[in-house]
């Protein structure tokens, strides 16, 4: 019988990023057995009737002492503690990955919490999140053709990245690389603004006190819009506040944005309203066919 890439994997979160990570590859034929931790006594003993772990972890130091690979899938604000907690138990061959919106806080974090063993981590983002969390949400195919970027540390050796891209193809990704700066600049433009101004126009509308009605008469538009305000609020307050140097550059660009739009609005100015909108369109569309 052949044996598994990964014998043993610790997963700290067991909800979607975790959990699928867990289900994708039981489904590959790639691990033996997936140890879970998390805050939750019921979420993990969820998971484990789930199928997404085979046992409910009880000692840190003795189950990473022997892992292959250890996944951090919790909020970003979570991963310092638990880095400081698994680091003086990290087998010599253990491996860790993650699944944080940001990189480059997480980055700082390793090098403060795994000192000398900050090349066992190799840093990833899993760009394949939804609203739905907890385990009930995993799904084996969750990373099927999805973008995973990795940032790899210096201090990474060819065969460590190697393995953990290993990982996250066997799930089914398209694994990519970036430095964790590039990363974050480019997530702040395509994924963080935009969940940051989704909760905002959900938010105004739920101060107002005629908020049913509106919503009453909210169609397609508003729920594609507004879909990702239904995400996790704590996972998107860590995610805006380890990114907020370049949330806010774009923030403030996007004002200006507005500020434009505003005063052709306000000024009547049909032709400049029509520009704006007829240069976002065609690469709206652009960018749709070749997603395809």
């Amino acid at each position: 019988m052949t044996q598994p890439q990964f014998k043993k994997i610790v997963i700290f979160g067991v909800g979607l990023i975790g959990g699928s990570f867990a289900l994708a590859l039981r489904k590959a034929g790639a691990v033996g057995e997936v140890v879970g931790f998390g805050r939750s006594a019921q979420t993990l003993a969820h998971a484990q009737q789930l199928g997404v772990i085979d046992r409910i972890g009880k000692d840190v130091a003795a189950e990473v002492a022997d892992a292959d690979l250890v996944l951090l899938a919790t909020p970003v604000g979570q991963m310092a503690g638990l880095m400081a907690r698994i680091a003086p138990h990290l087998g010599a061959r253990t491996l860790i990955t993650d699944g944080g919106s940001t990189k480059s806080d997480v980055v700082r974090e390793a090098y403060a919490q795994l000192g000398k063993k900050v090349a066992q981590f190799v840093p990833a983002h899993p760009i394949a999140g939804a609203e739905q969390s907890g385990a009930a949400a995993a799904r084996t195919d969750l990373y099927q053709w999805k973008k995973v970027v990795l940032t790899p540390l210096p201090e990474n050796s060819a065969v460590s990245v190697d393995r953990v891209r290993r990982a996250w193809e066997l799930c089914g990704a398209m694994v990519s690389e970036l430095t964790p700066k590039e990363h974050d600049e480019i997530f702040a433009v395509v994924s963080h603004l935009p969940h940051l101004l989704s909760f905002a126009l959900v938010h105004d509308i739920a101060q107002r006190d005629n908020r049913d009605l509106l919503l009453s008469f909210a169609a397609g538009g508003f729920r594609d819009f507004t879909r990702i305000a239904a995400s996790s609020p704590e996972m998107w307050r860590d995610i805006c506040l380890a990114n907020r140097e370049a949330l806010l550059k774009e923030l403030q660009t996007y004002i200006a944005e507005l500020n434009q739009m505003s005063t052709a609005l306000a000024a009547g100015d049909a032709a400049e309203l029509e520009r704006t909108f007829r240069t976002a369109r065609e690469l709206r569309a652009a960018w749709t066919l070749k997603e395809k």
